[in-house]
């Protein structure tokens, strides 16, 4: 099966370095009273009902009574803000696995949306980006409350993604094009890097190792591993998205499309790649063409965001090792297919002739390793 892009920058870090403290509602009780005014801001509030359970099922199943207790303040919390910040809903309730979305006016009438999740890591890491990135590429943010993490942003337009555009050569050049323009910004302080990711990932790699039950398995793992030694202490210095895919593109007012959903880190671009790769990937199986397409579009995300093809090969195989250190975590004794067949597309297209290149900008990755 393949993965959900969101999970690994949105579900997995919470497990995987969360951790969090006493849970507080941050608003105050609702006042009471027959006034127009009042009335007027109950029609206003978030109401329980309205909470969607999928995000209910979500917080509890990454953090239990925390999460459930969070939830369970979410209409007091959400309500606190449109009321502090003069804002009136525009529309029902979005969620994603991670976080509330309301649709909202500002007193002027600009259209935003009101994001709400748990205050957590990965949290503070997407505001350090989004104000970082100021709109470039990116979607804006207009304000934040630091005592909640709840962010107001500029809204676009959540019924077309970039899933909408059928043509995948199109959709895959709008995409690197807005990577390359995040790309190009330096990661400021206060980012966690790729270089302590990809040591804890090597650290792990024998127990997991030891999980899989296919041999070829084992030895894949294991040569993915081998590609991220080799580059771990040159793991970059840009600022990456982490999870930008095909329904993280959204399409704007002020420019055609824009990114979502950051989860910014450190790190070298290449390591970015993988969601980007793996976008429809059940459509690509279906239609029987994976290796063909996930060739195509490495060819063209390393074009238009300038990488070399070696280096960007081998981080991209460090992204598939940290997903199955993830999955067997969970339980898995397989590698996932997907990951499999990312790794035979981009291991098994080196030519001869590319291989005695090796070392070019452009050229393949400067060996083999059998999937």
């Amino acid at each position: 099966m393949a993965y959900s892009t969101c999970r690994l920058a949105s579900i997995r870090p919470w497990i995987q370095h969360g951790t969090h403290g006493s849970h507080r509602v941050w608003g105050r009780k609702a006042r009471t009273g027959g006034n127009a005014a009042v009335r007027e801001r109950r029609g206003n509030a978030l109401e329980a009902a309205e909470v969607p359970q999928s995000l209910a099922t979500s917080y509890a199943r990454a953090f239990g009574d925390e999460g459930r207790a969070w939830i369970a303040g979410l209409p007091a919390l959400a309500t606190e803000i449109l009321d502090r910040w003069e804002l009136r809903r525009d529309g029902d309730p979005g969620s994603g696995e991670a976080s509330l979305v309301l649709p909202v006016l500002r007193k002027d009438g600009t259209r935003a949306v009101l994001k709400l999740q748990m205050p957590r890591e990965e949290v503070m890491a997407a505001l350090i980006g989004l104000r970082t990135w100021n709109g470039q590429g990116m979607v804006r943010l207009l304000d934040h409350d630091p005592a909640s993490a709840g962010m107001l942003l500029e809204r676009l337009d959540a019924a077309r993604a970039l899933t909408s555009v059928e043509d995948d050569d199109v959709a895959m050049g709008i995409l690197a094009e807005l990577q390359s323009q995040l790309v190009r910004v330096p990661a400021p302080p206060g980012l966690r890097g790729l270089g302590s990711i990809a040591r804890e990932m090597l650290e792990q790699v024998p127990q997991t190792a030891l999980a899989l039950a296919d041999p070829a398995d084992r030895r894949l793992l294991l040569d993915w591993a081998s590609a991220v030694a080799e580059l771990v202490d040159e793991p970059g210095d840009r600022m990456l998205h982490w999870d930008l895919h095909y329904d993280n593109v959204l399409a704007a007012q002020r420019e055609p499309w824009l990114a979502i959903d950051p989860e910014p880190l450190a790190g070298d671009p290449g390591f970015d790649l993988w969601p980007a790769l793996n976008s429809r990937w059940d459509d690509l199986v279906a239609k029987g063409d994976t290796l063909r397409v996930v060739r195509r579009r490495f060819d063209l995300l390393t074009s238009v965001l300038d990488l070399d093809r070696a280096r960007a090969t081998g981080w991209t195989l460090g992204r598939l090792l940290q997903n199955a250190i993830w999955d067997v975590e969970d339980g898995q004794s397989a590698l996932d297919p997907s990951a499999v067949a990312i790794s035979q597309a981009l291991l098994t297209r080196v030519t001869s002739a590319e291989r005695d290149a090796s070392g070019t900008r452009g050229t393949g990755p400067t060996g083999t390793r059998g999937a």
